[in-house]
């Protein structure tokens, strides 16, 4: 059963909020902030007085556009707290959702709230409380959140085999299907060369893990992953093959 403070500095979007939380089974209570001074004055005491006391936190659905500090700073100065309550944000605008993501927050919900959507992010909340045993923060960090039909969602990095530049943009591949994130593909390699990512081609970064084959002919070459073929810059070659090897050796 969650504790929950929902943030909002428009109060009709906070009672609705608190409206559709009340009504989830899943929440033991839910009380409002009309901005992030209150938020943070209430979330500090509850962290203060340990997770048994009643006034306790367990998860902050937290509005990002708000007057004086918006909620990408309170998620920052909560990150400072020694046992933080988990984050979901809520917000009418897609473009922060990279900002999240570097957060740890555990979900994106976009305004105007949907009920099916708001029940997701409870779930997904209710799961890394009830995980008493891990980091509640851990999950989070291995995923990147995607735009799916106006709504965001959280892509699991070990499910990408690749990404593929596309401007300054990079769509990821995974088994199921491809996603186009605003991000610079050589931001991934730089995020993801410790997760075993590495890039083949000024286009391609690829999970050394995923490549089925590499392929040799006529000095050129190409690995496949899947059902997809990808070119090896010259550049490249010599250190993939490195990296092959030593995988191999192991």
């Amino acid at each position: 059963m969650l504790r929950v403070l929902a943030v909002d500095d428009e109060p009709p979007a906070l009672e609705e909020l608190l409206y559709l939380l009340r009504a989830d089974p899943r929440v033991r209570s839910a009380e409002g902030a009309t901005g992030a001074t209150e938020a943070l004055r209430r979330i500090g005491g509850a962290v203060d007085a340990g997770p048994d006391d009643p006034s306790a936190i367990d998860v902050v659905f937290l509005d990002i556009h708000m007057a004086g500090l918006t909620g990408l700073d309170v998620a920052q100065l909560l990150a400072g707290f020694a046992a933080p309550p988990l984050i979901v944000f809520v917000t009418a605008h897609e473009g922060f959702a990279l900002q999240a993501f570097d957060l740890k927050a555990v979900d994106y919900v976009l305004k105007p709230v949907r009920r099916e959507r708001l029940a997701e992010a409870v779930r997904r909340v209710a799961e890394q409380v009830g995980d008493r045993s891990a980091p509640v923060h851990d999950g989070a960090g291995d995923q990147i959140p995607v735009e799916l039909g106006g709504v965001i969602r959280f892509v699991p990095i070990d499910e990408i085999a690749y990404a593929e530049a596309q401007g300054d943009y990079a769509r990821l591949h995974t088994a199921t299907g491809s996603h186009l994130v605003r991000i610079p593909l050589t931001t991934l390699e730089e995020r993801w060369r410790s997760r075993g990512f590495v890039r083949i081609h000024r286009r391609h970064l690829v999970a050394l893990g995923r490549i089925d084959e590499l392929r040799l002919d006529a000095g050129s070459m190409s690995v496949r992953i899947g059902a997809a073929e990808l070119a090896v810059s010259r550049r490249h070659t010599r250190a993939l093959r490195d990296l092959l090897m030593r995988q191999g050796g192991r």
